[in-house]
């Protein structure tokens, strides 16, 4: 029996996974991503591997947090979603990116 990989993400974060050609299972709360959670259980394997998004694992309920630690399946991998931290424009976040990437300061034309 194989076990698959799934994502569970806000709608926005879908668009760059599904790119990826991982098809999301989209979630806008903690309460809809504790539902897919739930139901990924239920396929063979028990889920598999789950990635979820941060912010939607962070409002899981805290009864859906104990059972997976206790059960550990499906095995459950926050990773961080999109956001903007600093106040910068994009271009300038960019650059920053790719100056930790490469290790030197790059300009835009």
């Amino acid at each position: 029996m194989r076990a698959g990989i799934h994502v569970i993400c806000r709608r926005e974060t879908g668009l760059g996974v599904g790119l990826a050609g991982v098809a999301p299972i989209t979630a806008a709360t903690g309460g809809e991503a504790a539902t897919a959670l739930d139901a990924l259980a239920r396929e063979p394997a028990r889920g598999g591997v789950v990635l979820i998004e941060q912010a939607l694992y962070d409002a899981l309920p805290p009864g859906t947090r104990r059972q997976l630690r206790r059960e550990g399946l499906p095995i459950v991998m926050p990773f961080p979603g999109p956001q903007r931290v600093s106040g910068a424009a994009p271009e300038q976040e960019l650059l920053e990116i790719l100056r930790r990437a490469i290790g030197y300061r790059v300009r835009l034309r």
